[in-house]
């Protein structure tokens, strides 16, 4: 519970709150990205072959955007807390699963329960919204939003190194420790939110909603390998289309939906949510390309032969720098409003890619370009849980952010599936061995910087600028009583 002062003054945060939360974002973002050094030595490792070892990147992809939006509504009506507490756990099951096994049976299976654990950054988000003063909410939620983009950054070179010097089980057992550290410092620290959703969980809508996405979602990330005229990827195209207006339905006449279709239809929210997706895909491409284009050898003409560890640290300038900008961005928005923030978060990353075209020759040069990029992301992850905390109630938060966050990954699936396709398909024979034409990665920066000038139009047309003192002022702990009271739910 939130301490208060002397009256005039404003409740204090709990201790440590923000630094804890961040660190459990920066935790689950390190899991997303820890099998990606391991991705090449999978099939040798486990006797598998390289299509089910790729299923050890999309199954987490999967379940994260599945995971996301239900586990933050079902915090938003029983407790955020505790739905952030069962998401550290089922990500400590999972690391345990993969690091005592090497069937890639098991290592899937593992890899599904971690992907769940995708849900504990906008669940942090609400936390924040509900239990900070107002004058911190902003900086605070700029932080957690960041740890996603942090969180990679660092775990590509971390994991890199272990999967050079040490047995590759031991990242999932630092992954299960890791776990453990983050559910015992919020029992420590974290306290319930009082902010609950009056109604009962939308069962129908939830399981409408998982359909949906499992069906999308698997036809973006397999189509390249599948074939995109394929029966397999037309079958699960169709059967999306036809369940989401029917889903849509059920929201519309549900009294307690499992996402308030008409919050998410105003154009504040749904706006964000686009331009979530466009930047999600715009910050993918900068993950996926860098590490593999220093690692081509010299024979391309134009690849550096770094090793897997050189490779991971390529991105480490960009975490520091994501860790550096995330107060920048609060005090933008603050200044400006988020709708700037995050028009200039785009415009950087657009600036990023251009530079990342004319500069793919020398390592220096390369960071650079990557850098650049992070930072726009930064500032990016940053504005967008701010211009939906102000778009929707205190009561809907982790529901909405979630949204959000689904967004985001809808986006890196779908640039997956757009690089996967770029490099295969224009390539040359170089060594006794099939590449990527330099002509290959400009081609994914230009697709890159068009998707953040997208990001920067759609951001353009949103609703005119909100002072962002509205953000926090009425969405404090002391309305967060009144909220709870109304719904009538007592405190946890």
């Amino acid at each position: 519970m939130t301490e208060t002062g002397p009256p005039g003054t404003e409740p204090s945060a709990p201790p440590y709150l923000v630094g804890i939360l961040a660190f459990c974002g920066v935790v689950v973002a390190v899991m997303q990205t820890l099998v990606v050094p391991l991705l090449p030595h999978v099939p040798q490792l486990t006797g598998s072959t390289p299509t089910a070892a790729s299923w050890l990147v999309t199954v987490t992809l999967l379940t994260g955007a599945v995971c996301t939006p239900l586990l933050g509504r079902i915090g938003d009506m029983y407790g955020k807390r505790r739905v952030l507490l069962a998401s550290l756990g089922v990500l400590v099951l999972g690391s345990a699963l993969c690091a005592v096994s090497s069937h890639i049976g098991v290592l899937i299976a593992g890899r599904a329960l971690q992907g769940a654990a995708l849900a504990v950054v906008p669940l942090g988000i609400s936390i924040m919204r509900d239990e900070l003063p107002p004058a911190r909410v902003l900086p605070s939620v700029a932080l957690m939003s960041s740890t996603l983009g942090i969180g990679a950054a660092v775990g590509l070179p971390a994991a890199a190194l272990v999967v050079e010097h040490a047995d590759w089980h031991t990242m999932f057992w630092v992954s299960a420790g890791l776990g453990l550290l983050d559910m015992a410092l919020v029992l420590w620290r974290v306290p319930e939110s009082p902010v609950r959703t009056a109604g009962r969980f939308d069962v129908l809508g939830a399981l409408g909603l998982s359909a949906v996405l499992v069906a999308l979602l698997l036809a973006v990330t397999q189509g390249t390998q599948w074939g995109w005229t394929s029966g397999r990827t037309l079958g699960l195209v169709t059967v999306a289309v036809v369940l989401a207006p029917l889903w849509l339905r059920h929201e519309l006449r549900h009294p307690s939906p499992m996402v308030d279709v008409r919050v998410s239809a105003r154009p504040a929210v749904l706006l964000a949510n686009v331009a979530a997706l466009l930047i999600g895909f715009a910050f993918y491409a900068n993950s996926l390309v860098t590490a593999q284009m220093v690692q081509e050898p010299k024979s391309t003409g134009y690849g550096l032969g770094a090793s897997i560890v050189v490779s991971g640290l390529c991105l480490l300038p960009g975490g520091l720098t994501m860790v550096a900008l995330s107060p920048v961005s609060a005090r933008i928005s603050a200044a400006f409003g988020p709708k700037v923030t995050l028009a200039v978060a785009a415009g950087v990353m657009a600036v990023g890619y251009v530079v990342r075209f004319f500069t793919s020759h020398q390592l220096w040069m390369i960071i650079a370009g990557a850098t650049v990029v992070s930072a726009g992301t930064a500032i990016a992850y940053s504005a967008l849980p701010a211009l939906v905390i102000r778009a929707v109630p205190a009561s809907e938060t982790g529901a909405a952010n979630g949204l959000n966050t689904l967004m985001r990954s809808l986006g890196q699936a779908v640039c997956s599936a757009v690089v996967a396709a770029v490099l295969a398909n224009l390539t040359f024979r170089v060594g006794g061995r099939t590449a990527p034409t330099l002509h290959a990665y400009l081609v994914v920066f230009l697709v890159a910087a068009a998707a953040a000038v997208l990001a920067l139009l759609v951001t353009l047309a949103l609703p005119g600028r909100q002072r962002p003192a509205a953000i926090g002022a009425a969405d404090g702990p002391a309305a967060a009583g009144r909220e709870s009271a109304a719904v009538g739910e007592g405190r946890a």
